[in-house]
């Protein structure tokens, strides 16, 4: 390969929730693109983070799916279509495992989807931070009878491993023109990156099964004559019941995200931030089609 020859492609992230494909994007683009948290479908959008390598002349676009799992509603049905659309975009798959975890009949049925797509595979096993020398040695040796391009032992929380986990991916990857300013870290509007990072400040405080039902809507983002920020958002909820756990006693949960939110907003628009929250109840979004158009899904 000559040195100017520009690299470019489309890397699509996959593996079962909670393995740390959201972790692992933030710590190959150097900075957070995606929301995380310990809960399953954490990540509902297919979040592009874009890593421009100048000295290689290459630039991947990681696409962060959700991760793919028994659909219990249409939500579930449009994550996981979300995923198998991203493989038949993708020029390479990184199919992430966790170390910790023996391999079960999730992640051989997203080998098995790998293997149809027909789309280079390299594995990735993550948190070998926390799981001892024989789990890793284990899993590389029973993943290794899927037949993948390369197997990679990392930790996405410290960022180890990341190296030879870039050198494999460049590898695959054939020439073109970059698809993004070399200087970009996501292609995600700024309304969608607002509405998630609210979202994870609430995923962290709340418990059992309204992480599910809570979703949040940007109504209006203006950057107002002075300078300010000014983002008008709703927490939407399912049930009148939860509403209230929404809005904490006293308004005290929907203040704490917000002020948490809107510190973390700061940073990532560079300026002050006006943050209105509400929360509001739509019954059952995640079993409307017309709800989760108008949800961005």
């Amino acid at each position: 390969m000559s040195h100017f020859e520009t690299r470019s492609g489309f890397i699509s992230i996959v593996g079962r929730p909670n393995v740390g494909k959201s972790t692992l994007v933030n710590s190959l683009v150097g900075e957070k693109v995606a929301i995380i948290s310990r809960r399953p479908q954490t990540t509902r959008n297919t979040i592009r983070g874009i890593v421009t390598l100048s000295e290689l002349n290459t630039q991947l676009v990681l696409v962060d799916t959700p991760g793919i799992h028994k659909p219990r509603n249409a939500l579930g049905e449009r994550l996981n279509t979300l995923v198998y659309g991203s493989l038949a975009e993708a020029d390479v798959a990184l199919f992430v495992l966790d170390a910790t975890k023996r391999i079960g009949r999730g992640d051989r049925l997203i080998a098995e989807r790998l293997q149809q797509a027909g789309v280079p595979v390299i594995v990735a096993v993550n948190k070998v931070d926390i799981a001892g020398k024989a789990e890793v040695l284990g899993q590389l040796g029973e993943a290794g009878e899927w037949d993948f391009e390369a197997y990679v032992p990392i930790s996405a929380k410290r960022a180890d491993g990341m190296e030879p986990l870039i050198g494999e991916l460049v590898e695959l990857l054939n020439p073109g023109p970059f698809f993004f300013p070399p200087d970009a870290k996501s292609d995600q509007p700024d309304e969608l990156f607002a509405a998630e990072l609210i979202r994870e400040k609430y995923l962290s405080r709340l418990r059992d099964e309204l992480p599910h039902s809570l979703a949040v809507v940007i109504n209006e983002l203006e950057t107002l004559e002075n300078g300010v920020m000014r983002i008008d958002a709703t927490a939407i909820v399912e049930r009148d019941s939860q509403k209230g756990m929404a809005i904490g006693k006293g308004g005290s949960l929907v203040r704490d995200v917000g002020t948490e939110a809107r510190v973390d907003l700061e940073k990532l628009f560079g300026t002050k931030v006006f943050l209105e929250l509400n929360v509001k109840v739509e019954k059952d979004w995640q079993r409307k089609n017309e709800l989760l158009d108008r949800l961005g899904f």
